[in-house]
């Protein structure tokens, strides 16, 4: 991600750049063919000197900024007095305007605005100066473009995090929700032990202390779960999801989708894995084949694999869709309806102290994958 972002930073200097010249090069031209001589020099120059601050604002948007103004403001000043090209040229405006919608979109509230009011005195001090009406507009017209561009996709941002943080505290509710099931469990065995322990004292005292090993390795696996979880109470009339769900998970996809190859453990019963993992990974399954269904109707088929190794679970959902454009974002959880669902997926994983990964595989395709830590002394 961050590769592409500096490519993205790279194209859009070289961009800038460009029309800068280009801008630059068609003020002097005209400016020689109207005014003669050498009257082009100090706009071209205030111009460059603000483009050049353009190219280099994201060592300091702030500063910049306000520097990108002072040559304005000196370049009204002085077209003023010495009677030269009124001012702020072309170069000066699209260079300012480059420099106020970078500040605008990135710089916090009171920075951001505080250039955006600077760069209002810019347009201000061109009219006040008894600019030609067409000047005034055109730097006005930059304000208010470099304002709007950086307004927009901060409003987005703003609104996309505040959709994620309502994602994540929805799945922290019903990762909430769980913990009374996932509790229940250990804490059951916690009392069958208990009673076990009670019998024996009375008919095999010999082996009680084997027993009251037991209850503490119950108790312990208890805590373990509950620190995992961070804290689960749901409906008890609703049922955990298990892997023993997959089948039909995968069967009720496959009546409408692409289809799926379920691809579990060997060898493995995986009713004795801690519920709340178990019930991650049917999240993580559910969730990547409704994305499928969503955003890759022209995937072939689908692959899910679990794998255990001694200390982990590894989940893995691979489909084999062409690549789009237009998909890779809302793949990545910000599309659909809805949208986030791998936002939430990733808060789930990370409670439990695993990562996740999403993104466009090797040649076409998309594949999420999970790995979720498990205790070693859980491994049946």
């Amino acid at each position: 991600m961050r590769v592409l972002e500096w490519r993205a930073g790279v194209a859009a200097d070289v961009v800038i750049g460009a029309v800068s010249a280009a801008v630059l090069a068609f003020y002097g031209y005209r400016i020689g063919a109207s005014w003669g001589g050498a009257y082009w020099v100090s706009g071209c120059t205030a111009g460059a000197a603000v483009c050049a601050l353009a190219l280099v604002r994201r060592r300091s948007r702030l500063w910049t900024a306000f520097a990108g103004m002072g040559v304005a403001a000196a370049a009204i000043v002085v077209a003023r007095v010495a009677h030269l090209p009124t001012e702020p040229g072309p170069g000066v405006t699209f260079g300012l305007s480059v420099l106020v919608g970078s500040a605008v979109r990135v710089l916090p509230p009171r920075p951001a605005c505080a250039v955006a009011g600077g760069g209002l005195v810019v347009v201000a001090g061109a009219f006040a100066a008894g600019s030609q009406a067409a000047v005034g507009t055109m730097s006005a017209a930059g304000w208010a473009g470099a304002v709007v561009a950086g307004l927009w996709p901060r409003l987005l941002a703003g609104r996309r995090r505040a959709v994620e943080e309502r994602v994540r505290r929805g799945e922290r509710m019903e990762l909430a929700r769980e913990l009374h099931d996932v509790v229940a469990h250990h804490v059951t065995c916690v009392v069958l032990q208990a009673q076990t322990a009670r019998l024996l004292a009375h008919k095999q005292p010999e082996r009680l202390a084997t027993s009251l090993a037991d209850i503490e390795t119950a108790g312990s696996d208890a805590l373990a779960a509950t620190r995992r979880v961070v804290g689960l109470l749901r409906d008890p009339a609703r049922g955990l999801p298990s892997l023993d769900g997959l089948d039909e998970l995968v069967r009720r996809f496959g009546g409408h989708g692409p289809a799926v190859r379920l691809r579990l453990p060997e060898g493995e019963d995986t009713s004795l894995w801690p519920p709340e993992v178990a019930t991650t990974v049917y999240r993580i399954v559910q969730e990547s084949l409704t994305n499928v269904s969503r955003h890759a109707p022209q995937a072939r088929s689908v692959t899910v694999t679990v794998t255990r190794a001694r200390n982990s679970v590894t989940v893995e959902v691979a489909d084999d869709a062409p690549p789009a454009p237009a998909r890779r974002l809302r793949r990545s959880g910000y599309g659909g309806s809805g949208g986030y669902g791998l936002v939430g997926m990733r808060e789930r994983v990370e409670a439990l102290g695993g990562t996740l990964r999403a993104g466009p595989r090797p040649g076409a395709g998309w594949s999420v994958v999970a790995a979720l830590p498990v205790p070693a002394r859980e491994h049946p």
